[in-house]
């Protein structure tokens, strides 16, 4: 009877530690995955974080990139109307050397035209004698008029 209760409060003992060691694993299985599960969230935070500080750096790049290009576009534009005023100003400027050269032609035109009335002609006295003077050797006694 003794032996049998030895092995029964063996067995009972056997089933008591079987039964803590199944708990204490329950325990630590459970602990194990709560454990994982923190881990994964903490890497889910740190990667939607990383994601969300790339995702930033991208649209300030975006936007100083942008500023840039406005900057660069106003510059440009201020380029072209800078080149365009100075075409018309020396455009300008050649029609009123233009008109000036024309007007300085016009005026020694006219006094060229009313200085020429006044100015006497020549006479001319044949094809031989252009202006009372004889074309080939010079002879007095060459083509005398009788």
């Amino acid at each position: 009877i003794n032996m049998q209760l030895e092995k029964m409060k063996q067995k009972e003992e056997f089933e008591r530690r079987k039964r803590i060691a199944e708990e204490k694993h329950r325990e630590w299985m459970q602990k194990k995955r709560e454990e994982e599960r923190r881990e994964r969230e903490r890497k889910l935070s740190r990667e939607m974080a990383e994601k969300a500080t790339r995702e930033l750096e991208k649209v300030q790049l975006q936007e100083k990139a942008e500023v840039k290009y406005n900057e660069w576009l106003k510059k440009k534009r201020a380029e072209e109307s800078e080149k365009k005023k100075k075409e018309k100003e020396i455009l300008k400027e050649r029609q009123a050397e233009l008109q000036e050269k024309k007007e300085r032609a016009e005026k020694i035109f006219n006094e060229w035209l009313r200085s020429a009335r006044n100015k006497p002609r020549p006479v001319l006295n044949g094809y031989a004698f252009p202006h009372g003077q004889s074309a080939g050797l010079y002879s007095y006694y060459a083509y005398t008029v009788t």
